[in-house]
């Protein structure tokens, strides 16, 4: 299979769909690799070190579109519409719940969409998710400390220190999600020395607390995820971190812009789930940038791709997961591929012109189809 990496568009985006390691494993396998000139150079991979494993450069990234699979990391932005042809398979974040544009773009262009978010093994990991979500969740303290710091005009943050100091108490970190991000989230800010409350779900809470250590000097505490447990503690946190998802659905809206005005003016929402929806009302996108806005007195960072900030690391593992899924379907087609290889088959969002995702089509009012026959779906 010819197998197209392109360099990736969108704002701030860093990150390429192959390493030059992965291309090794890829021709190794008796496949031709088309990498666009400078695809990898963000993330410190230069061209030379593709072509020695065994890449074709090429100079425009139509010749990547032509491939009959696309390996990406975002979303496809609106200058690649145009570069889509019918039955080629897209695999990347695609993102397409929270996008009409976007999605009715792919569906006219006749293309297969498989999306790395989606795919879901049986136990419910979901592998091509998981590391983007552990590094979105210890970059959040980063992103936190840089947030919150005192500048002129109408986007400063409250002042305040996240680790504290004698007489200055440490930031109240309040955080949504006990899932990979969520504890990533909660690990990063307790190494800062912060007072840290996760609010999550029954069943998972009890591990998170063994993991990470109960009472870790009194500032670590987890709570049930409610809302009445959500407004009580809004009030008095410096950072609230959004971390929850939910596989192939949108995020839910769980801080109403009422409760967002219970909070102190210059504290910061870390909305890492904002790539489906995001968990505030006030929640809109934004970019690396042009990372932040105000609501309600309050800074609202909501970068789609945060990973993109340290991109060699969020290739090199990102690629480690992608890899045995890519190999698969260019292996053995789609369709084979789908039955045999465990989750795929949740990851298919789009294929020839209709909406084959259960969860796609309730959240975006589309027709349901099913793309093959038998067990796959």
């Amino acid at each position: 299979m010819r197998i197209g990496i392109p360099r990736e568009v969108k704002d701030g985006e860093a990150r390429v769909g192959a390493t030059p390691w992965m291309v090794e494993q890829l021709v190794s396998h008796g496949h031709e690799v088309l990498l666009e000139a400078g695809a990898g150079r963000g993330a410190g991979f230069a061209d030379a070190a593709y072509v020695q494993r065994g890449a074709r450069l090429v100079g425009t990234p139509q010749e990547v579109f032509d491939c009959p699979m696309v390996v990406k990391v975002k979303e496809l932005q609106k200058v690649e519409f145009g570069r889509l042809r019918p039955e080629t398979l897209i695999f990347g974040y695609q993102q397409l719940a929270r996008d009409p544009e976007l999605l009715d773009a792919v569906l006219a262009a006749g293309v297969t969409c498989l999306a790395y978010e989606g795919v879901t093994l049986p136990d419910g990991r979901r592998p091509m998710l998981a590391p983007m979500s552990a590094i979105a969740g210890l970059m959040a303290s980063q992103i936190a400390a840089w947030a919150l710091q005192w500048r002129e005009g109408p986007l400063s943050g409250s002042g305040i220190l996240l680790q504290g100091l004698a007489g200055a108490p440490p930031a109240q970190v309040l955080i949504l999600g006990d899932g990979i991000a969520g504890e990533a989230a909660a690990r990063s800010f307790l190494r800062q020395g912060c007072r840290v409350v996760v609010l999550g779900l029954e069943a998972s809470l009890p591990g998170l607390r063994q993991r990470l250590g109960d009472g870790a000097g009194g500032d670590f505490e987890t709570a049930l995820s409610t809302v009445e447990e959500l407004a009580r503690r809004l009030p008095a946190a410096d950072v609230v971190v959004g971390a929850i998802a939910i596989p192939g659905k949108l995020s839910p809206k769980l801080i109403t812009r009422p409760m967002l005005r219970t909070m102190r003016p210059g504290s910061v929402l870390i909305d890492i789930g904002i790539d489906m929806g995001g968990i505030a009302e006030t929640a809109r996108q934004t970019k690396l940038s042009d990372p932040i806005y105000v609501e309600e007195g309050v800074l609202h960072y909501c970068v789609p791709n945060i990973p993109a900030q340290v991109p060699q690391t969020a290739t090199q593992a990102l690629t480690a997961a992608t890899l045995p899924y890519i190999l698969s379907v260019a292996n053995h087609g789609l369709q084979a591929a789908l039955q045999e290889t465990p989750g795929l088959a949740e990851g298919l969002l789009v294929h020839g012109g209709h909406v084959v995702n259960r969860a796609l089509a309730e959240d975006c009012g589309r027709p349901f189809a099913v793309p093959f026959p038998g067990p796959t779906h």
